[in-house]
């Protein structure tokens, strides 16, 4: 039997091993087909498994950054993984070996499941695996010989192994950036002008206070919440939605049937369920799009349906109740955001907008089908994992300044309210427990946005608690009750507290 040493070195080289493995199979991924990343495959199968606690979890921690801490997780877990492999392959091998083996095995049957059967995502994985699993094998083994000669080429094989899998996933990286062409198309791209355009955004919508948030969010400051960890690529030339189900006739619409439709513009704001009281998952923005109702019209909409689920090119599923996108509001399938199309992480090509529903149950992104449908046969992504079916935004108010602390004297207290496609009547403020104060709206752009409001105060030194509540444009006002996201969106008054100098 071998003889065992102490130390970690092996954990050490187990690490080496997976690095080297990962690097080749995400460089392999990224030119035989992206969404087949290991770890976008294990990555997305933790986001398909994961209850709506750890969701809502993860998006009160990290906010848009939950992706970003999700990849980070697992790379630790990883690591973790790799460390005791080496250790394991040190004394009992090749049991450490077959870790990795088994690791390329599970995530090659993920990849494969997530792309519909697609045999050729599960190379990637099984590369990984099994160049891990050689490596670990090679390196722990060398690393046990004491002879001069074989200690120099431990040290070479180390080095080019830890080396190669840090260049290769560099090059991965490149590639997969080099290979998004679909960026270069949409930066070409030159939308129409609408048939129906929106009224210019009031100058008196804004209100110009440092620290409140614009009434209308710039592309690169929206926030986005999805399920996507790897963005999906999708060539205009290419797409094409389908309409099907309980409809009189299935129709095909291409991109330039759709581009070469009387488009809409209108200004809206998405929300995020997952958006706690005082949140930020929040945006406003001018969509351009065909009206959803006219491509249903086209279709025949059957009379005994009453939702629409929507399906993303990833497989996203969202479940939007079929009124919601058949009466006057402006329920589009957007192309165009704040004058330019859509950015490639907000749906490029095509994504569904529809006022006064939270995105979980409209905002589908890079959508590509359609299909009319009941509530009681089909159930949609997040409904699945314990949200409500049918998703409409709450009545909600926030406090955007003063933060922290002020000055004593003259000051204002200033945030934003909205109830998508019921619109906003008032906001009140309450400081220290006393009277509600009227505070003054900004004139709203419309009733499918949020409005900005403000209310002058006369600070005096020591510590407040500053609370506000919106009334709706019918009169009822926000509820106090508290309740978290899930299942169907947080509720509560915005409070906070400042620091008066």
């Amino acid at each position: 039997m071998r003889q065992v040493r102490s130390g970690p070195r092996p954990g050490v080289l187990g690490i080496v091993a997976v690095l080297l493995g990962t690097g080749l199979g995400e460089l392999i991924a990224a030119f035989l087909l992206p969404a087949a990343s290991p770890f976008a495959a294990i990555g997305g199968a933790l986001i398909d498994i994961a209850p709506a606690w750890a969701k809502d979890a993860a998006i009160a921690w990290f906010g848009t950054g939950d992706k970003a801490a999700l990849l980070v997780g697992i790379a630790v877990v990883l690591l973790a993984v790799a460390f005791g492999a080496g250790m394991l392959e040190r004394r009992r091998s090749p049991l450490g070996a077959g870790v990795f083996i088994v690791l390329g095995i599970v995530g090659a049957v993920i990849a494969v499941v997530r792309s519909d059967g697609a045999v050729l995502a599960a190379i990637p994985a099984l590369v990984s695996g099994g160049t891990a699993a050689l490596a670990v094998r090679g390196l722990v083994s060398l690393g046990e010989r004491e002879e001069e000669p074989e200690r120099r080429r431990f040290l070479v094989w180390t080095a080019v192994a830890t080396a190669s899998g840090l260049v290769a996933l560099a090059v991965s990286n490149v590639a997969r950036s080099a290979s998004q062409s679909v960026e270069a198309i949409r930066s070409a791209l030159r939308l129409p002008k609408p048939a129906t355009a929106a009224a210019p955004v009031p100058a008196a919508a804004e209100l110009g206070i440092a620290g409140l948030a614009p009434v209308v969010t710039p592309n690169a400051a929206f926030y986005r919440i999805d399920t996507a960890l790897v963005v999906p690529q999708v060539d205009p030339a290419e797409w094409s939605l389908r309409v099907h189900g309980m409809v009189d006739r299935e129709i095909t619409l291409t991109w330039d049937d759709l581009i070469g439709s009387a488009l809409t513009e209108a200004d809206v704001t998405l929300a995020c369920v997952s958006n706690t009281v005082g949140g930020d998952l929040i945006g406003n923005a001018r969509w351009l799009g065909l009206p959803v109702r006219e491509v249903l019209a086209r279709a025949g909409v059957q009379a005994d349906a009453d939702m629409v689920l929507s399906t993303s090119i990833d497989g996203f599923t969202a479940s939007t109740p079929l009124e919601a996108l058949t009466d006057d509001r402006d329920s589009l399938l957007a192309v165009g955001m704040n004058g330019e199309p859509l950015p490639v992480e907000h749906g490029f090509p095509v994504r569904l907008v529809v006022p006064g529903l939270y995105g979980y149950v409209s905002a589908t992104k890079w959508v590509t089908e359609l299909e009319v449908t009941r509530f009681d046969r089909v159930t949609a992504y997040w409904t699945t994992r314990g949200w409500s079916e049918r998703g409409p935004i709450k009545l909600q108010s926030r406090i955007d300044v003063p933060r922290g602390s002020v000055d004593a004297g003259e000051t204002v207290i200033a945030g934003m309210a909205w109830q998508q496609h019921e619109g906003v009547g008032a906001v009140e403020v309450r400081i220290d427990g006393g009277e509600w104060q009227r505070a003054t709206l900004a004139t709203a752009i419309s009733d499918d946005t949020w409005v900005q409001w403000r209310l002058e105060w006369k600070a005096e030194s020591g510590s407040h608690e500053i609370e506000c509540r919106a009334i709706g444009a019918d009169g009822v006002t926000q509820t106090d009750a508290v309740a978290p996201p899930a299942p169907d969106g947080a509720t509560g008054w915005h409070r906070i507290t400042v620091a008066v100098g």
